[in-house]
């Protein structure tokens, strides 16, 4: 994972974490990796780990068991409200660049459109 010097390493995994939830990469209510693991996996600094997964427990998209580990949620309603959420900081992201170009947003609809209809064939994240 590549990071981005705009933003804090801890609030970037939350949104990767996040990603893999939405995704199914890691599936509701399956085991998630120890700190440890994740932090050598990205190369971070485990107390950013820990500090990335206590976030996403504070937003309910995982769990705490005390000897067991941390679990995602097995509450897909949660899931999905946290993948709408990802999806409009998407859209939120695209509509800042578009405009910054000085696209019409008749125009930028017509691109997503386009662009929707290129990638059709290939499989969602986690699929």
């Amino acid at each position: 994972m590549q990071f981005d010097n705009a933003s804090p390493i801890w609030a970037q995994l939350v949104t990767e974490f996040s990603r893999r939830i939405v995704t199914g990469e890691w599936r509701p209510d399956g085991r998630i990796a120890g700190v440890r693991d994740l932090a050598g996996e990205l190369g971070v600094n485990p107390n950013t780990v820990q500090r990335a997964l206590a976030e996403l427990e504070r937003q309910g998209l995982c769990r705490s068991e005390r000897t067991a580990g941390r679990f995602v949620t097995p509450d897909t309603a949660r899931i999905d409200d946290a993948r709408a959420g990802l999806a409009r900081q998407a859209a939120d992201d695209y509509v800042r660049r578009v405009r910054g170009l000085g696209m019409p947003a008749d125009h930028a609809g017509r691109l997503i459109e386009e662009r929707w209809d290129d990638h059709h064939t290939d499989p969602a994240p986690g699929e």
